[in-house]
């Protein structure tokens, strides 16, 4: 697939007339990138780079199409369908049970991660799977960038993932993300007890024409469902979850506390007192309405 996208890339460019020096201005990379990304001999393209050799060439996104399975040897199948649609998607909900989302992972941090998974064969393939997560970040970035709305376990806060050192700068990572007005994090604490999502991680996926997808995983194992009815149980699911956490400001507090190492002496308030603090953060923040139990009604502009 690397060679497949280099070729179109060559065969784009030699239509627009363009060299490589000239391809390189326009994407603000060197000449040698362009060489590397057409022979696919070199560091894979970033999803931004596909997006910008897209304009450049006129590929009306048929590069940005072929991104994600450039990376399709680095991962396991049923990973690779989840990342296709999930770099389309205009919303993103997610619940983390055991590590933060890998949208909001840190290089270090996704590092740790990634070298624990039993489909990692070789060091090559983990920087390829550590390029293909920092590069989906971009995406966070750009014009179109999607709705994040990330539930964290409380595990994922105690659990230091690569060390006290890594685990303090990924909490401040985010901290610096729920900071962004496209991204609200809020944490389920442990005294919540059972849920429908035990077990493992879920991720709704909302796409341009409205639909919606889920997305369950496990350490080992992942699953994309389509299925309308079972997209809406999941979906139901996710916003139980949601109405059940903390609300956005007082998440923040409780990550601020297990950063500042006097988690276990914070107050956390009973459910009623949470829902009570939700339905005023979420009328100082603007009045963004909810749907079911505590799903956000898509705008005209931005989703979920």
């Amino acid at each position: 697939m690397a060679a497949l996208f280099g070729s179109r890339v060559r065969r784009l460019r030699l239509a627009a007339g363009l060299t490589q020096t000239e391809l390189g201005m326009l994407t603000h990379v060197v000449a040698s990138r362009i060489t590397q990304i057409e022979r696919a001999s070199g560091a894979r393209p970033t999803l931004q780079l596909a997006r910008a050799l897209d304009v450049a060439l006129g590929a009306d996104d048929l590069l940005v199409d072929l991104w994600p399975y450039v990376y399709r040897e680095a991962f396991p199948d049923w990973a690779q369908a989840f990342i296709g649609h999930s770099v389309r998607a205009v919303g993103i909900s997610e619940y983390a049970a055991h590590v933060v989302p890998g949208l909001l992972q840190t290089r270090e941090y996704a590092r740790a991660v990634l070298r624990v998974g039993r489909t990692l064969s070789s060091d090559e393939q983990l920087e390829e799977r550590l390029a293909t997560r920092m590069g989906r970040q971009e995406r966070l970035r750009s014009p179109d960038r999607p709705e994040l709305w990330v539930v964290l376990d409380e595990a994922v806060l105690l659990r230091p993932v690569g060390g006290q050192l890594v685990m303090r700068r990924q909490l401040e990572r985010v901290l610096d993300a729920a900071a962004e007005p496209h991204i609200t994090v809020q944490v389920l604490p442990f005294d919540q007890g059972e849920h429908d999502a035990m077990g493992g991680s879920l991720t709704i996926l909302t796409l341009p024409d409205g639909s919606e997808m889920a997305y369950t995983e496990g350490a080992h194992y992942g699953q994309l469902i389509e299925d309308p009815e079972e997209v809406k149980a999941f979906a139901l699911a996710y916003d139980r979850l949601r109405a059940a956490a903390l609300p956005p400001l007082m998440s923040l507090d409780m990550i601020r506390s297990v950063m500042e190492g006097n988690h276990h002496g914070a107050k956390v308030p009973s459910r009623s007192e949470r829902r009570r603090l939700a339905q005023e953060q979420l009328q100082q923040s603007g009045g963004r309405q909810l749907r079911g139990g505590g799903r956000r009604i898509p705008g005209r502009r931005a989703h979920p």
